[in-house]
């Protein structure tokens, strides 16, 4: 009986340990996914940074302005001014939809129907 006893705890043990070694694995394996997630995070918000800096750049006001006085034969651009506003009082806005009629004079009780057998 403690033979058999010491084989179980033995087997036990053994399985424990491969189930520990292979734990430990997979947190490395884990770990070195969250580590180069991480590093992955750190280039994209770098590469971001970059392009933000390079859409401020590109965005400048002098240079539109003188990008949009080349093309004016082209594209037709003027400088807005203050008659191409309008006030609010002349915005259309489309009419509300009508809201649903509910008839509850008419309405069928589901549930009275179901307890019925």
């Amino acid at each position: 009986m403690k033979t058999l006893l010491k084989a179980i705890t033995a087997v036990v043990v053994i399985g424990l340990a491969f189930w520990a070694y292979h734990e430990n694995y997979r947190t490395q394996e884990a770990l070195s996914k969250t580590e180069q997630l991480q590093s992955d995070i750190g280039v994209a918000r770098s590469r971001l940074a970059m392009l933000r800096a390079e859409w401020a750049y590109l965005n400048r006001p002098d240079r539109l302005r003188e990008l949009a006085d080349i093309n004016f034969d082209r594209l037709g651009l003027l400088p807005l001014s203050p008659e191409q506003f309008g006030r609010i009082d002349q915005v259309a806005y489309p009419a509300a939809p009508a809201a649903p009629v509910l008839d509850f004079e008419n309405a069928i009780d589901v549930s009275a129907e179901e307890a019925d057998p």
